[in-house]
Order: C-alpha cells, then structure tokens, then sequence
C-alpha cells in the first residue's frame, strides 16, 4: 500500500513579470574620469548595509514568504526586486568604469572593507511589517544616493543615481499602495 504524502504547491505563476520601475530611460552608463574614492561610495551603495544587494536579498525573501498568502502582493515585490538587480548591474558598471572592484566588499567610513552579509537584513514575519521595513529601506537609500551625489562631482555618474532615485520613489509608492489595501 502507497502511504499518502502531503504537498503543498505554490500556485503564483511568474511568468511574464517585468521590473518595477519609473517609465523612464536610464542615462548612459558612463564617468568622466577614474576616481577610487567615489567608486568607494558606490560601494557602499552597492553591497554596505543599505544597498541594492541587501535590497534584492531582502525582496526575494519576503517575496519567497509570502508566494502562498498573496500572489498580487508577492508580483509586485518581486518586480521591485527585479528593478534593485538593474540598480546593483548599473552600480557595478559604474563601479568598474571609475576604478573599482566589484567583490560584495564596502568601504566603510573608517576605512575598513567590510563584507555584505545576510545580518544587514530587516525580516519581519508579518506582511504589514515587511511592507513598512521595504518602506523604510528605500527612503534610506535615497537619502544615502543624495549624500552621495552631494560629494561625487561627476555629473554622468550623478545622471544614473538620480534615475535610480526615481525607481526608489516608486517603490516608495508601489509599496504605500500596496499597505492601504490590506
């Protein structure tokens, strides 16, 4: 006789989602000239503790979590992770064209290089919480991109970080939509 085993199947199809991001084009990918220290502050951006890495992480988690409970909630943060990998791709692009080395390490303030972990990471249980943490995390990284654009004077690099800054707006928004109707 054949013992009977549970199983439980994620039903949200995926299929066909597109990142989330502000209906415009990005500027070229591109620096004046090669300069450590504001691939530096890229770095940051990229893999420190508010990052487009730690971003991505942080989506697919709770995106991973919360599949089964709300599909249409699960799209949309999966969409928003889409958008953070074409920040953390541009962010390396930029990174390397300045001088820089993309190896998940940040320069931290004191100098030291630090490498990104999973501990950077806010992962509430509850679907409200995780949209506020996904809130607040996107309002730190841009009031992170405006200090940094504040001390980078390339204007071509500046270009891409305030585009970034519009998806992070958007975000802001999708997210604040998405608390209202729960």
């Amino acid at each position: 006789m054949e013992e009977k085993r549970n199983s439980f199947v994620n039903t949200c199809n995926f299929a066909g989602i597109r990142p989330a991001m502000a209906d415009l084009p990005y500027p070229p990918v591109q620096v004046r000239e090669k300069n450590q220290g504001y691939a530096d502050l890229l770095g940051v951006d990229y893999c420190g503790a508010v990052s487009e890495l730690s971003a991505i992480a942080q989506y697919i988690n709770n995106e991973n979590r919360i599949s089964g409970e709300s599909c249409s909630v699960a799209k949309t943060i999966l969409g928003i992770a889409m958008a953070e990998m074409m920040h953390l791709q541009k962010l390396g692009e930029l990174i390397v064209l300045l001088g820089g080395n993309v190896d998940f390490t940040a320069k931290g303030r004191n100098g030291r290089r630090m490498m990104w972990t999973p501990e950077y990471l806010v992962l509430p249980e509850q679907m409200k919480k995780m949209l506020l943490a996904g809130i607040e995390s996107e309002k730190e990284a841009i009031r992170q991109y405006e200090m940094h654009m504040k001390m980078i004077k390339d204007d071509c690099v500046n270009a891409v970080l305030e585009r970034i800054v519009k998806d992070e707006e958007y975000h802001i928004m999708l997210l604040q939509m998405i608390l209202r109707e729960l």
